[in-house]
């Protein structure tokens, strides 16, 4: 097998450099072949939007199966119509919060989710092979634009929440598009909530102008200063591609995507009697506290999308997440959902009132985040060194080491895509999860000295 070609989310790089028209008709063409029947395709307002998305479908044509062109649509919308139209699959073409020179081709199973591995191996060995459906001039596919996708999708989201009551809050929201694809969903999400709304970075451009599509705390300053400034219940902020939602709470406080978890997913196990909520192990303690807080259960898998909302459907769970924003709701679907995570957080604001009182009731813990650089071929004997030094503690090997206390953890994860490892701690205090850290960086540096010998 050659090199892997699809990452944690799609296949990205830079524009021409990384990513090329030709590499783009080939791995459509390879999209094609795996999925066999008719496949839909959306893009963010990227630059380069037009010329990925005509060569994946000229690529996907030419292996005889149709296109349906949605536009410019958030994810989840592509994913939505996959999943209500039965139709073989879809792709998104986005680099999601990359800058704007970068682009990318994440790819939609049958059912809406974002396609497993095994499924994208099939697709990479077709590239790498070359082993194309090459169909002749007179069953080759044709594209067939659609409207009507962002209708059906706001709809879906409409019904699954208390429209009377965000509208008895009368609630004034400022709302961050980043420039992206929101732009076309989410305020008329909002009008249709009869939420008075002050929408900044409204108009899509590929360049992002208004800031990084990243929806981080120093690129939300604008923001967090208009929800001051304008007295607003909370500010909403979207990634590129609106999977994922930011909130700025009624004070002007950026809240971290584990604090909107934590909140939805005691709302979602109160409303369903309890049930199981399915995180990744890099999650907050603060999520199981409150979940188990109201007759819950947590389960934790490996980080990523694809893996929390697979886990979902296997155990039937009542909601899932991350804890960078990207929430997931099984009644309306099992990808992230930025718009549906808006919606979700306007019902509850709207009932149970201000969002820095409900940040104020949740359990406090403090994380420290760093990396260590550790070669590739290291570290599988560094993380088997790792489980031996901490024999002694309670040690969860679901993705990396979690060395887990009684207040809290340190998670050594090593990274998909770099040479290094990624340190997570998390305690009550500031210094306890720094000292942590601390602790776990000296243990992972003996180990690689141990093992460049």
């Amino acid at each position: 097998m050659d090199e892997r070609l699809f990452g944690t989310n799609g296949v990205r790089g830079v524009i021409n450099q990384d990513l090329s028209a030709q590499l783009s008709m080939d791995l459509g063409k390879a999209i094609g072949t795996c999925m066999k029947g008719n496949v839909a395709i959306g893009n963010d307002p990227r630059t380069s939007a037009d010329m990925i998305k005509s060569a994946v479908a000229a690529g996907i044509m030419s292996s005889g199966a149709n296109v349906i062109d949605l536009g410019m649509v958030p994810t989840p919308v592509v994913q939505h119509y996959v999943k209500s139209n039965g139709i073989a699959g879809g792709v998104m073409i986005t680099a999601s919060h990359n800058p704007p020179e970068f682009n990318g081709i994440k790819c939609i199973d049958a059912d809406g989710t974002e396609m497993p591995r095994q499924k994208e191996e099939e697709i990479e060995r077709s590239y790498y092979k070359k082993s194309f459906s090459n169909m002749s001039w007179d069953q080759v596919g044709s594209m067939y634009p659609r409207s009507g996708a962002i209708d059906a999708y706001l709809s879906s989201i409409i019904k699954l929440v208390d429209v009377q009551a965000i509208k008895n809050a009368e609630l004034k929201v400022v709302l961050d598009c980043a420039n992206g694809a929101s732009t076309v969903s989410s305020p008329r999400l909002l009008k249709d909530l009869g939420v008075r709304a002050i929408t900044l970075n409204g108009n899509p451009m590929g360049t992002f102008p208004g800031h990084p599509s990243e929806p981080t705390e120093d690129h939300l300053k604008d923001l967090i200063a208009t929800v001051k400034e304008t007295g607003a219940d909370l500010g909403i902020a979207h990634d590129g591609d609106a999977d994922r939602t930011i909130f700025i709470d009624n004070k002007g406080h950026y809240l971290y995507g584990d604090k909107s978890l934590a909140i939805v997913a005691s709302e979602m196990v109160k409303e369903n009697n309890g049930g199981t909520v399915v995180t990744p192990v890099s999650s907050s303690n603060c999520v199981e506290d409150v979940v188990t807080a109201e007759g819950g259960k947590i389960v934790y898998t490996k980080v990523g999308a694809p893996v929390v909302s697979r886990k979902m459907i296997e155990i039937d769970a009542v909601f899932g997440g991350e804890e960078n924003g990207g929430l997931i709701f099984p009644k309306h679907q099992y990808c992230r959902d930025g718009a549906m995570t808006a919606a979700k957080m306007l019902e509850i604001v709207s009932k149970q009132g201000p969002l820095s009182d409900l940040v104020e009731k949740l359990p406090r813990y403090s994380q420290d985040k760093r990396k260590t650089v550790c070669p590739n071929d290291l570290k599988n004997s560094v993380l088997s060194y790792l489980v031996k030094q901490y024999e002694k503690e309670e040690v969860n090997t679901i993705d990396g080491v979690k060395i887990c206390y009684s207040d809290g953890w340190t998670l050594v994860r090593p990274s998909g895509t770099e040479p290094l490892f990624r340190i997570y701690s998390e305690a009550k205090t500031e210094l306890e999860a720094k000292e942590r850290s601390d602790e776990c960086e000296k243990v992972l540096a003996e180990a690689i000295r141990k093992y460049l010998k």
